[in-house]
C-alpha cells in the first residue's frame, strides 16, 4: 500500500469520527442493458456540493486541516474529498487560488505524477460545472487502485481501443497510451498528453487562448489517458461528470432511469458529449 493512500485512509478514519468526513451512501442498481457501467443509487440527501443554487464559499482556501493527508510542496496539497465515493478518495489542490477553467500547468503535472508514483489508481478532472465541477477552485481527483485491480469499469474497453479490437465510441474524444508512468518522464508526458489533446479537439493551447475554448473532461490510469469534450453538464434528469466516461453513473431522484434503461449509457454520454 502506497503511503499517500496509507496517510488518506488514516486520516479517513479520524475525520470520520469527529463528523469532518461525510461519505456518501449509496448501493449498486442492477440495470439490465447497461454493462460494463457501474450505476449506484444515491440514498441519503444530494450533498450542498452537487447543488447549483446560490454562491458557494471556498471549501478550499483555507482547506479542513482535518481532511488534509500531506502537503506536497509549497504549491499543493493532498486532501481528503469531504464527500467520498470510496475509502481514500483525494484531491489534489493548489495552496493558492488557481480557476478550475483555466490551464492546468506543468507544477500541477508534476504534483500528480509525484502522487502516481506512489498511490496509482483512477485520476479525474471537471474542467468546470458544465463539465461536473462542484467548485471553481482548481481540484484533480484521485480514486486509488491496487496493483491488479481495474482502474474504472470501462478500462477494458479503453485497452481494447488502444489495440485497435474495439470502435470508438460516439462522441469527442481522444484516447492515448501512457509509456512513462511511475518514472520520472511521467509529469513531462502527461503535459505534453493534455496540450496535444486540447490542440487536436480544438480546446485551444495556453499561449494563444487564456483559458480553454470549451468544457472538458479528463480521465487517466498509469496505462492511457483521455479527454472529453462536453456540449452539456447533464440529461435524462442525471448530472455527468468525468466518471461518466470511465462507466460510473450516479442515480438520484431525478434521474430518469426509464430512458437510461430503453437508450443505454452509450446514448447517454453522447447526449452529453456528441461530436
Amino acid at each position: 500500500m502506497g503511503r499517500f493512500l496509507e496517510a488518506a485512509l488514516e486520516r479517513s478514519r479520524q475525520a470520520e469520527r469527529s463528523g469532518a468526513l461525510v461519505p456518501l451512501q449509496t448501493e449498486v442498481v442492477p440495470l439490465g442493458g447497461c454493462e460494463p457501467f457501474v450505476l449506484r443509487r444515491l440514498l441519503c440527501d444530494t450533498p450542498k456540493h452537487l447543488r447549483s443554487a446560490g454562491p458557494k464559499p471556498n471549501p478550499f482556501l483555507p482547506w479542513d486541516p482535518e481532511l488534509e493527508v500531506s502537503c506536497l510542496s509549497d504549491e499543493h496539497v493532498l486532501i481528503l474529498n469531504k464527500f467520498p465515493v470510496q475509502r481514500g478518495h483525494v484531491l489534489l489542490i493548489p495552496q493558492r487560488w488557481q480557476p478550475q477553467s483555466g490551464w492546468l500547468s506543468a507544477a500541477d503535472w508534476q504534483a500528480l505524477a509525484a502522487v502516481e508514483a506512489d498511490t496509482p489508481g483512477l485520476w479525474f478532472f471537471n474542467s468546470c460545472a458544465a463539465a461536473g465541477a462542484s467548485q471553481p477552485h482548481r481540484h484533480l481527483q484521485l480514486l486509488p487502485r491496487e496493483p491488479a485491480e481495474p482502474s474504472c469499469p470501462l478500462a477494458a474497453a479503453c485497452a481494447q481501443q488502444l489495440r485497435g479490437s474495439r470502435d470508438p465510441w460516439p462522441w469527442l474524444y481522444r484516447l492515448s497510451p501512457r509509456l512513462h508512468s511511475g518514472t520520472a518522464q511521467a509529469a513531462a508526458e502527461l503535459e505534453e498528453l493534455y496540450q496535444r489533446h486540447q490542440r487536436d479537439l480544438g480546446l485551444g493551447a495556453p499561449d494563444l487562448h487564456p483559458q480553454p475554448q470549451q468544457p472538458y473532461n479528463l480521465i487517466l490510469e498509469p496505462a492511457w489517458f483521455m479527454t472529453v469534450v462536453r456540449t452539456r453538464e447533464h440529461w435524462a434528469g442525471m448530472s455527468i461528470n468525468a466518471l461518466g466516461f470511465a462507466g460510473c453513473l450516479l442515480i438520484t431522484p431525478e434521474s430518469d432511469t426509464a430512458w437510461l434503461q430503453q437508450h443505454g449509457p452509450l446514448a447517454l454520454l453522447q447526449a452529453v458529449a456528441g461530436r
